[in-house]
């Protein structure tokens, strides 16, 4: 299907401007596919250029505070009031939303291998395996965490999720999302967000695709406040890129799936919804890449906090306290002189759904594989391994560099359920606990 883009691709290489996209987190963005598509001076003239439709997309109430208000104006083929027919109820296959009651297990620190992909025809839309949910998706609190595994493009289908914002981490596998925006590529070490409400479709780029996916049902991922940090490092705003306009103007029958209230609806197209033409404003898809993330750290002693691994977060109506937290573990130096430099033993009142995107994480260096996941729910403790251990406290203590190594978290203020697919996998790893068996009685009072 053909994709018309913005005319001001041409020569944006040759002036150093990433091809596709226009840099910047929280923009205020305006772009065309066709030049003067784009009403200057007003949102919703009489009649828009070319014939085009304007329309609204908001992403926050409409009185929500500047800083806060999120909302584009698109200038599009038709109006969305014609994206939408009679709507039936799909199959979510293993899609779940909060709050899931479907499974009950024992509480338990929790670890699993990799998904192997499957050998058949499986889409985005079939692909989505739900792990956790938190919160409730109907009052617009909490999150799940997925994993997808897809071995086909969606072919004249296309989805918007009215539940959550998406957020993409690839582990194998290219995607490419052709959004009512534009289009988004990512790679494993790329993210990228979809936005509440955005309709796109996903296709593979260099064949079957492995990753996780969280759906974020609270306010919407921004970038966290530094505090002492100041104005620099982490991720920098400059290095997030929205994509430019680029429309179909088709007239193949299509399918467009909505998440709605934790169910799937389908209904049936003459033509593909993915036809705006211009767009402006502030709430748009965008991607980022991980290697660009500029990590702080102890430069004396002790071991921080991973919140200064912080990239996105999704702020709660309690100062300080994350809806969700996206935290990577990238690679970094290490440094600090007479300290245990894993992560630390401990208990959170947040609960970690974890990742590893590529490497080994240093806190787990054996059984946590690429493309698996671990859950430590809230109040549960959990920290290194006996192997790491061992190492922490024996090694002679310089300056090392962790490389090919990046691991993330979803990490969420609210108990995270196991839904009945990850209970039941037989990816689930029985032992995980016995991982920390060997850490013996040290204790000797008479050595201080």
């Amino acid at each position: 299907m053909n994709i018309t883009t913005a005319p001001e691709l041409i020569g944006r290489a040759a002036q150093g401007i990433t091809p596709g996209y226009m840099s910047g987190f929280g923009n205020s963005f305006e772009t065309e596919a066709l030049p003067g598509a784009l009403p200057i001076g007003r949102n919703s003239p009489q009649r828009a250029p070319y014939g085009l439709y304007a329309e609204q997309l908001s992403g926050s109430p409409f009185t929500a505070p500047r800083g806060r208000n999120e909302r584009s104006w698109l200038y599009r083929i038709r109006p969305s009031v014609q994206h939408s027919g009679s709507f039936a109820k799909a199959d979510c296959g293993l899609w779940r939303s909060a709050p899931c009651f479907e499974h009950e297990m024992p509480i338990a620190q929790l670890r699993w291998d990799p998904p192997p992909l499957l050998q058949g025809q499986q889409t985005f839309l079939q692909g989505v395996e739900t792990m956790t949910t938190a919160g409730d998706v109907a009052t617009q609190a909490g999150m799940a965490a997925h994993i997808y595994l897809i071995t086909a493009s969606m072919l004249h289908q296309h989805v918007y999720d009215a539940d959550g914002e998406l957020l993409f981490v690839p582990q194998q596998g290219g995607l490419r999302l052709v959004t009512e925006f534009g289009v988004i590529s990512i790679s494993p070490g790329e993210i990228a967000v979809i936005p509440r409400g955005v309709k796109f479709r996903v296709e593979l780029i260099d064949g079957p695709a492995r990753g996780y996916l969280c759906e974020n049902y609270g306010g919407a991922f921004t970038l966290p406040e530094r505090g002492p940090i100041g104005a620099n490092c982490l991720a920098n705003a400059r290095d997030f890129l929205t994509p430019v306009a680029a429309y179909e103007d088709s007239d193949e029958p299509s399918e467009l799936f909505v998440k709605w209230g934790g169910a799937l609806w389908v209904t049936q197209l003459p033509h593909s919804p993915l036809d705006v033409v211009a767009w402006h404003g502030n709430y748009a898809p965008y991607k980022y890449d991980l290697r660009s993330f500029s990590p702080v750290g102890a430069i004396g002693f002790d071991h921080p906090d991973p919140s200064i691994f912080t990239v996105l977060t999704s702020p709660s109506e309690t100062a300080g306290t994350a809806n969700i937290d996206f935290v990577i573990f990238p690679e970094r130096w290490s440094v600090a002189e007479n300290t245990f430099r894993p992560p630390w033993y401990h208990m959170n009142i947040m609960s970690e759904f974890m990742g590893l995107i590529e490497g080994v994480y240093d806190a787990k260096p054996q059984g946590f594989l690429p493309g698996g996941a671990s859950l430590h729910n809230m109040m549960l403790p959990h920290g290194p391994d006996r192997e790491a251990f061992d190492h922490a406290t024996t090694s002679e203590l310089q300056p090392v560099k962790l490389t090919g190594t990046l691991a993330f978290m979803f990490e969420t203020r609210y108990p995270q359920r196991v839904t009945k697919h990850a209970a039941t996998s037989g990816t689930l790893q029985a032992d995980y606990a016995e991982c920390w068996r060997g850490l013996e009685k040290r204790f000797d009072p008479t050595k201080p």
